[in-house]
């Protein structure tokens, strides 16, 4: 296999009769409806769900995640999920959501993109009693929403019903990074540029991985750049290019049949060794090594 395929969400539309706003917007209320991959697929849109009974789990990224009861999860564009499994008696419900949706959303947004960002690290939360009850309402007023009747404003009122959901996401999200010390910074500034970075990063990561370029496309020097980076995620901005970069050598090392030297030429290193240096550095072991041991 030299190519990993994507989830896409008109097929999702077209094998499963559920709620939906065209190819913006999928809502499973039983999770079991969910895909249950046995192979790898990059996402090409947002799933935000929650397990009310059961347990489940998948790999993303090459890390393994379970699911329990109260569990909320996040997953974002770009990222490759696999083995996705929910036990029989699981239950609960989940959005899958286009790109360019949510981009509208989180048009309507402060400073929630961040926090979305940081949950990259943290897939997987635990809700309260309050937050699973009124994230089970908003699940049923966006179904109302979307089963009965095809009125002119049906689409944007989904949409101010999601930018409140959100909200209230949030709070758990904070709630995490709160407590593993990662308190997002009052600055909206620092913030903006934060998100900014990241989606340059996952745009131009396979051909850019030089700080100075990114921080030539946002107007800033580069030391500049590293200082609101780091202030704002605990992380340089060298930090998180290398997180992206590893991730896909090791997601192609692992789910393609791609040979070393195109998988470095996909990544614009100047040859094979040259790739391989890197992912020592980062990984602590050869391309050749990492792909045996998987």
């Amino acid at each position: 296999m030299n190519k990993i395929e994507t989830v896409s969400l008109d097929r999702l539309r077209e094998s499963h009769e559920i709620p939906s706003i065209g190819d913006d917007l999928l809502l499973f209320e039983d999770i079991q409806m969910l895909p249950q991959l046995d192979e790898p697929r990059r996402m090409n849109c947002i799933i935000i769900g929650v397990c009310t009974y059961g347990e489940g789990g998948y790999t993303l990224n090459e890390n393994k995640y379970s699911i329990k009861p109260g569990d909320a999860l996040i997953l974002t564009e770009g990222q490759i999920v696999n083995e996705i499994w929910m036990s029989e008696n699981s239950q609960g419900h989940a959005m899958l959501i286009s790109r360019s949706f949510i981009d509208e959303i989180f048009k309507e947004l402060h400073d929630m993109s961040s926090l979305f960002l940081l949950a990259r690290e943290h897939p997987i939360f635990p809700l309260n009693n309050t937050e699973i009850c009124k994230l089970k309402e908003y699940v049923k007023i966006i179904k109302e929403r979307l089963v009965f009747g095809d009125y002119n404003y049906r689409k944007e009122v989904v949409r101010l019903l999601l930018v409140a959901m959100i909200y209230d996401i949030g709070t758990a999200i904070m709630r995490v990074m709160e407590k593993e010390g990662k308190e997002p910074v009052n600055s909206s500034k620092a913030k903006r540029c934060f998100v900014q970075f990241i989606q340059l990063v996952e745009q131009n990561f396979r051909k850019e991985r030089r700080v100075s370029w990114y921080a030539n496309q946002m107007g800033l020097t580069p030391k500049y750049l590293s200082e609101i980076i780091s202030s704002t995620s605990k992380r340089t901005p060298n930090d998180w290019i290398d997180k992206y970069v590893t991730t896909e050598i090791r997601n192609q090392l692992s789910n393609t049949n791609k040979k070393i030297s195109e998988i470095a030429e996909d990544l614009n290193f100047p040859s094979q060794s040259f790739l391989g240096k890197y992912f020592r550095e980062n990984v602590g072991m050869s391309p050749s090594e990492y792909r045996k041991k998987k």
